[in-house]
């Protein structure tokens, strides 16, 4: 397990029983996790089980929120089934902490979560149909990136979804109409009952993009009129801002 270093970070802990990635949007571009897999020389582009680290959640006592696979996506083509199943079980034995899984690819996470086949039993996940402390969210880097994963994102069972606009490449609206379908699940008065959290932050590293301040503090003020938490992760460049104090509902 991995401790937060900065006050910036939404999360507590990272912790990583799988590593690995590989690039699928414009936002992987200056992947840090990429870089630090070269600096290091650890495996990187398929990616890799490492059970020994599946009980370090559980030595825990302290309540804390944990960024599953924060050096891969747990949701990614290459993830064994069998390997998900192992977290999943990991999170329902440690109800005293709050599990976040980001991704950007939403289109897999039911397939990898609830599908039933012949080598994979049904089992109760808890909550009814999910996990109570999972929440699932997505990684939307752009418009482009928002409109096509948050819709996913939403269609999932879930304790509680949220967005991360992180690295933001582009003013986000999160509400209305983008100049060829109208979102419902966008409009301020139902994403305000969908979504559970938003973040939003620059890229970071030598090689980062622009991000104007004024993107991020847009995004801000969507969440505020929909009464959604907000969580600024600006890295003291910018006026930090979050509504509410404490993220989700």
């Amino acid at each position: 397990m991995n401790k937060s270093k900065h006050d910036y970070e939404w999360w507590d802990y990272s912790w990583n029983p799988i590593v690995g990635c590989s690039p699928v949007s414009e936002g992987c571009e200056n992947c840090y996790a990429a870089g630090i897999s070269k600096r290091f020389k650890l495996p990187w582009g398929t990616p890799e089980f490492k059970p020994e680290r599946l009980m370090e959640p559980v030595r825990m006592r302290k309540p804390s929120r944990i960024f599953v696979c924060s050096v891969s996506d747990i949701f990614h083509e290459g993830v064994h089934a069998e390997w998900v199943d192992r977290v999943l079980e990991i999170i329902a034995a440690c109800p005293q902490h709050t599990f976040m899984m980001l991704t950007k690819r939403p289109e897999n996470i039911y397939r990898k979560i609830y599908e039933v086949t012949a080598e994979r039993a049904c089992r109760e996940l808890g909550g009814g149909d999910y996990l109570p402390n999972l929440w699932l969210g997505v990684t939307a880097e752009n418009q482009a990136r928002a409109d096509e994963r948050i819709s996913i994102l939403l269609s999932v069972p879930a304790a509680k979804h949220f967005v991360s606009v992180e690295p933001m490449l582009g003013p986000v609206s999160l509400a209305g109409f983008d100049g060829k379908t109208y979102r419902p699940w966008l409009d301020y008065h139902a994403w305000k009952v969908a979504f559970d959290w938003v973040i939003a932050g620059p890229e970071t590293g030598r090689r980062a993009r622009e991000c104007k301040p004024e993107w991020i503090m847009d995004v801000a003020d969507q969440c505020k009129a929909a009464k959604v938490s907000f969580w600024d992760k600006s890295h003291g460049e910018f006026i930090r801002r979050e509504y509410p104090r404490e993220g989700g509902k």
